[in-house]
């Protein structure tokens, strides 16, 4: 019975072995401008000539995800003790609530509900953040509270003067840069036309998302001197190098920044792919 045991439980660690090989093959990394495939080893050299690493995914890939923690470990490994991670998915008026779980003064389920964590929080960045907290890595929460967001939504960017000084700390100084030409144009195709915009405020409230996670970014680059930064956000939000991209420079213009983006699929369309990112990183699927 006993080396029954001792066989299934060695076949368990290599059933288990096998399928994060499987799962960590299963997506491919290319570097746009030579068109060719790359391990993630090439993007870490890369970022000796950068600061910030801009990853664009896709929010319910979870191999995307895979991807995402590999690039952070292989990060922490080449750079200890100077590696940060930004993310949309915290916003910044958590960031106390953040920093008290990666120092391990609270609980997990008091984490995540004050928090506000995305709902696949536990499925799509736990591993992300468990990674951050187990290695001592800045974790920013960087993306605007909602509830401005839905203010400009509502009101149009102006609406947010009214906010107490205490409020307005958690967004980058008024007035927020509003992106027009080619960022512009890409949202009302994404959102399908004019029609589908109904006012420019949906657009202002693209903006201040990206502002609010280019200024957060921003900050802590400029107190943390040497550090490299992952910044994690919805594909749009980077693609091309608008958005985000573009608004950091509004804030820290010297910061050197790589961008890849995530997509689904197996064979890359160089058509459709080139001058996405930097590098592009395909997960499979369709």
């Amino acid at each position: 019975m006993k080396r029954l045991y001792i066989v299934m439980l060695l076949f368990l660690i290599i059933a288990k072995a096998s399928a994060q090989n499987n799962t960590q093959a299963a997506y491919t990394v290319y570097n746009t401008t030579t068109k060719s495939k790359v391990p993630v080893q090439d993007v870490i050299q890369a970022m000796t000539n950068a600061d910030i690493v801009f990853y664009g995914e896709i929010h319910d890939d979870s191999v995307g995800h895979i991807a995402e923690l590999d690039l952070l470990k292989a990060l922490s490994t080449q750079y200890p003790g100077k590696v940060a991670l930004s993310m949309e998915m915290f916003e910044t008026d958590v960031q106390p609530v953040l920093n008290e779980y990666l120092y391990g003064y609270i609980r997990e389920k008091n984490f995540i509900t004050d928090s506000r964590a995305w709902p696949h929080y536990k499925t799509d960045y736990k591993p992300l953040v468990e990674f951050a907290k187990n290695n001592n890595i800045p974790v920013v929460a960087a993306n605007a509270p909602a509830r401005y967001t839905n203010m400009v939504t509502t009101g149009g960017l102006g609406h947010l003067n009214v906010l107490s000084k205490q409020a307005k700390s958690y967004l980058p100084p008024l007035p927020i840069d509003t992106a027009t030409g080619a960022y512009y144009e890409k949202f009302i195709a994404e959102m399908g036309g004019q029609h589908g915009m109904g006012n420019m405020h949906i657009y202002q409230s693209q903006n201040l998302w990206d502002a609010t996670m280019a200024w957060s970014i921003a900050r802590f680059y400029k107190a943390n001197k040497g550090f490299k930064i992952m910044q994690v956000n919805g594909g749009f939000h980077s693609e091309e190098k608008m958005g985000i991209v573009a608004q950091l420079k509004n804030y820290a213009p010297k910061a050197r920044v790589i961008t890849i983006n995530a997509y689904a699929g197996s064979v890359p369309d160089w058509k459709e792919l080139s001058g996405k990112a930097d590098y592009v990183i395909l997960t499979g699927g369709k």
